[in-house]
Formats: C-alpha cells, structure tokens, sequence
C-alpha cells in the first residue's frame, strides 16, 4: 500500500510539471518569436537605403537684384545630389555682368562662373521628409573679362581739376582672366509643397588667385562679389528654388 502511494504521488507531481510547463512554453515562444522579428525589422531599416535625391533650380536672388540696379544682370542655376546618408555633392553656374563707378574709374565686369563642392545636412529629417540644414564648402573659378568705359587720371594738385577721360589706350577690353577662390557655405532647404524647395545660403569667400589686368585691378568677380587691394576676402548669398527628383538604385 505504501508503495502504490509513491507511485500515485510520483506519477501526481510529474504530471504538475509537465502542465506548467505546457502552460508556460507558448509565451516563451512568443516572446522568442517578437524577438526575432524585431530583430529583422530592425536589420531591414539599417539596410534601407534612402533614395540618390537630384535637386536641381535657380537662384531667385539674382533677377530680383536686377531689377532693382540697372547697371546689374544675374543669372545662376544650382544642384545637388544625395551621395551618402546625409552627403551631397553641389555645384553651381552662373553668368553676370556689372557696370559700377569706383573712386576714379568706371568699369564694366562680365563673365561666367562654376563652382563645385559638397553639403553635410546636420538636420534628422522623419520618415518622408527631405528638409536640410547644412554646411558645406565650394571651389568657385570665375572666366571673365574687364572692361574699363571711362577713367579720372590722378592729379597732384586738385586746384584746377581733372578731365575725365573717355577714349584712349586705357578705354579698352581686358579679357581671358579668371579667379578662383574657397567659400563656406551654411544654409537650409525646405520642404513648400510636392518637390519644391525653397534655401537660403551664406557665403564665406576667401580668394586664392587671380589673373590681374595690366594697369588695373579686379574690383568685382562674377560669383565671388566686389574685391578690395587690401583684403582677399569675400561674402555672397542665394535664395534658391529647386525641384528634387528621387532616384532609387
């Protein structure tokens, strides 16, 4: 009788295990299983690549600014795609020409410009949303020319004045010159509404070299902006619309 009651409380308490565990392994399951898809969720978002976003537009800055001076015309046209994560490549192009008066001489500037460099967006966009807040670094290099249109020769004595002199050997084109220089960018781009984009930018120039015409100076550079004898550096700015175009590879 002892024995049949060993074998009743054996056979009760393995029965008790097993029904725990019974009851206990789907949630072990589970939560095993929750595991692992969070895992491969989490696996697909770092591998997700975001999309080789094309901008590509106009400086709006430049028009408006020319219908404002009369002696000023503009035009650039700007870009940029997404490289990396958050690493874009830039360039920009542009053409301008500007007539204006110095302390005595009056000269025309012309010429085109190109400058290419890269923009690093610090902003966390959420899913969907392409907005930036960027610093980024170009090299400008400017083709152009100087024209001189009328000039005041320097006197030692200003009792009886100077004539201004219209026609001459220095009444004449300087041509085939170029700049280059080095700017720090800092800007935003924002979201309007489908693709649109409107930025704005500010320019740090700091010039490099450039081809000086005979008898005179570089007082203006298309894309790098008025210029001193005294001091290298520059400042600019754009106000951008663009249009993005996402590519995915």
């Amino acid at each position: 009788m002892k024995k049949v009651r060993i074998w009743l409380f054996t056979i009760s308490l393995l029965f008790s295990i097993i029904w725990v565990q019974a009851q206990q392994s789907p949630t072990v399951l589970l939560d095993q299983e929750t595991n692992v898809i969070e895992k491969a969720i989490d696996t697909l978002k770092k591998r997700e690549k975001k999309p080789y976003t094309i901008r590509f537009g106009i400086d709006i800055s430049k028009p408006v600014m020319a219908q404002m001076d009369k002696d000023f015309f503009g035009l650039e046209l700007v870009g940029d795609i997404r490289l990396f994560s958050e690493f874009y490549g830039a360039v920009e192009l542009g053409n301008e020409k500007k007539t204006q008066q110095s302390e005595r001489i009056n000269f025309t500037t012309s010429g085109s410009y190109l400058k290419i460099g890269f923009d690093y967006n610090m902003y966390e966009n959420w899913k969907g949303m392409n907005n930036a807040i960027f610093l980024g670094m170009r090299l400008g290099n400017s083709f152009h020319k100087q024209t001189v249109n009328e000039y005041e020769p320097y006197q030692l004595h200003h009792f009886w004045g100077s004539e201004i002199i219209k026609k001459g050997d220095q009444i004449r084109e300087h041509d085939e010159l170029q700049a280059r220089w080095l700017e720090v960018v800092a800007g935003i781009k924002v979201k309007m509404f489908n693709n649109f984009y409107m930025g704005f930018s500010l320019r740090l120039n700091r010039l490099l070299n450039h081809t000086q015409p005979d008898n005179f100076d570089n007082l203006h550079l298309p894309g790098f902006n008025k210029k001193t004898d005294e001091n290298v550096w520059g400042a600019g700015f754009n106000y951008t619309i663009t249009y993005a175009i996402p590519v995915k590879l």
